[in-house]
């Protein structure tokens, strides 16, 4: 890493604790990656802060999330895997957890369908303003978009994957759909470009997150991941914003 950004705010990571649940999905199960292994690969950055996001091998367990949220810290929030027919009483304790946000994870199977997708997101955006997080390749976008549109809150995980795909993500970016830079390993997309453009189009919009640990990427994050992003954006605010501030905003981090 040539480039050090003064402080980040990780907007997307996993963290595998084999003493809670893991389902295999798909044929994979990862190795287990704890808190301390985290703070190990990510000790040369100047994290501040992040949410952990629930994989497809998670399912819609959630008991690991309180050890970990607690271990981690106040600035760190959970984001969830979590079926619409939830309670509002279940919805009320993992707030209370530190989750923020709801995961709808196409892209793996964790749910097959969007038919409700507007009304849930609608449900717990009044209930405790929490907002959905979608894991969908950009291609099958098409559908998406009209329905994240209608969100009073959402956003894309990966740049959206594909890089045929980007001009819908720019379209959500624009209409203020927050885009992670993340998961570099996992996308098409010409990193590079993809952020200069993103950044014209809505300087709020991006977040970056290193996806550690990078499980089933073609290839795991490394710190040549952050000089592709600072490198792309054109001065200190813009790099401030998109490693720290529209992350920290988007998920009520108190920086």
């Amino acid at each position: 890493m040539i480039n050090s950004p003064k402080r980040i705010v990780d907007a997307h990571f996993h963290i595998y604790n084999s003493a809670y649940p893991l389902i295999e999905n798909q044929g994979f199960l990862p190795p287990p990656f704890s808190v301390e292994d985290y703070q190990h690969r990510t000790k040369e950055l100047n994290i501040v802060g992040g949410a952990v996001a629930s994989g497809s091998v998670q399912g819609f367990d959630q008991s690991y999330f309180k050890p970990t949220l607690d271990q981690l810290g106040e600035n760190f929030v959970g984001v969830t895997n979590l079926p619409s027919s939830v309670s509002d009483k279940r919805i009320l304790e993992l707030h209370e957890q530190g989750v923020r946000a709801v995961r709808v994870n196409l892209k793996r199977g964790v749910v097959s369908g969007l038919d409700n997708m507007v009304d849930y997101g609608k449900r717990i955006w009044d209930l405790v303003g929490w907002h959905l997080e979608l894991y969908v390749d950009s291609r099958e976008l098409d559908d998406v978009v009209p329905k994240l549109l209608k969100l009073p809150k959402a956003s894309v995980d990966h740049l959206g994957m594909a890089r045929s795909g980007l001009s819908q993500v720019l379209r959500l970016a624009e209409a203020g759909v927050k885009i992670k830079a993340s998961g570099f390993g996992r996308t098409e997309v010409n990193v590079a470009q993809a952020v200069k453009k993103l950044y014209d189009v809505n300087p709020d919009c991006l977040m970056f997150g290193t996806d550690l640990p990078s499980a089933r990427a073609e290839r795991p994050f490394n710190l040549g991941d952050i000089d592709t992003v600072y490198e792309a954006l054109p001065n200190e605010a813009a790099i401030d914003k998109v490693f720290a501030t529209n992350a920290a905003e988007f998920y009520g981090i108190k920086l």
